[in-house]
């Protein structure tokens, strides 16, 4: 990997800032993912974002953290939070913003236990298929604290394959319709293609069960989105 996302975050951080980041997937085409987006304030924050925050208590866990903004604003609230992102560019600028706790680690290598984890901005994402969403789920079981909870959000991305007369033209023969190609570039440089996986709830309901966990619908958004909480059965 060569980071091209911590880069962009540090140039914006320290002042450097001349374009944006590109992203594009396997199904869809090129978009601007603006860098000063992922520095927003709570009051900027889709509302998703904000109940999630908001229902977020204890000792608390924000992976893939980004710049900080989710470990600033729950700071402000006086909790406990570690920050964790894979991107050595992000943890930097999450600590020049004044994230406390803060760490260069995947998911699967964490070994504190917490109260709340947090996986937002498309939060299962991070299971990359759909093969793998029971070993991810099952270490986040473990991580959790009695009474704990896992507070995650995605986004049931059939509308992307629907036609114009109504129809949906998936191929049943082939990977589960919310497993992407990810690709993103930034100032003429291209980063290594990613697995990216979009959930829907149903899916991710069955996945918790199927693990031990308990899955409730908190909030539903505006374009197929949706904040889920986790917990142990």
């Amino acid at each position: 990997m060569k980071d091209l996302f911590g880069k962009a975050l540090l140039d914006y951080q320290n002042g450097h800032f001349s374009e944006d980041i590109i992203t594009s997937t396997n199904i869809s085409d090129d978009d601007v993912l603006p860098l000063k987006y992922l520095f927003r304030s709570f009051k900027e924050m889709p509302k998703l974002e904000q109940k999630a925050l908001q229902l977020a208590k204890g000792k608390t866990l924000d992976v893939g953290c980004g710049s900080g903004s989710h470990s600033l604003y729950l700071q402000s609230k006086d909790l406990d939070v570690k920050a964790i992102d894979i991107s050595t560019g992000a943890i930097e600028v999450a600590k020049q913003r004044g994230v406390i706790q803060t760490e260069v680690r995947d998911i699967l290598d964490e070994t504190e236990m917490f109260d709340t984890i947090l996986l937002l901005m498309n939060g299962t994402g991070i299971f990359q298929k759909l093969s793998q969403v029971s070993k991810y789920l099952s270490h986040l079981k473990s991580l959790l604290n009695v009474n704990g909870q896992i507070l995650i959000d995605s986004s049931d991305i059939k509308y992307m394959y629907e036609d114009e007369d109504g129809g949906f033209w998936l191929d049943a023969n082939s990977n589960y319709y919310g497993e992407l190609d990810y690709f993103l570039s930034y100032k003429d440089e291209k980063e290594k293609p990613l697995k990216w996986l979009y959930l829907d709830f149903n899916t991710l309901l069955t996945a918790c069960t199927a693990v031990g966990l308990q899955c409730e619908m908190i909030m539903e958004g505006e374009h197929f989105d949706y904040l889920a909480r986790i917990t142990m059965t």
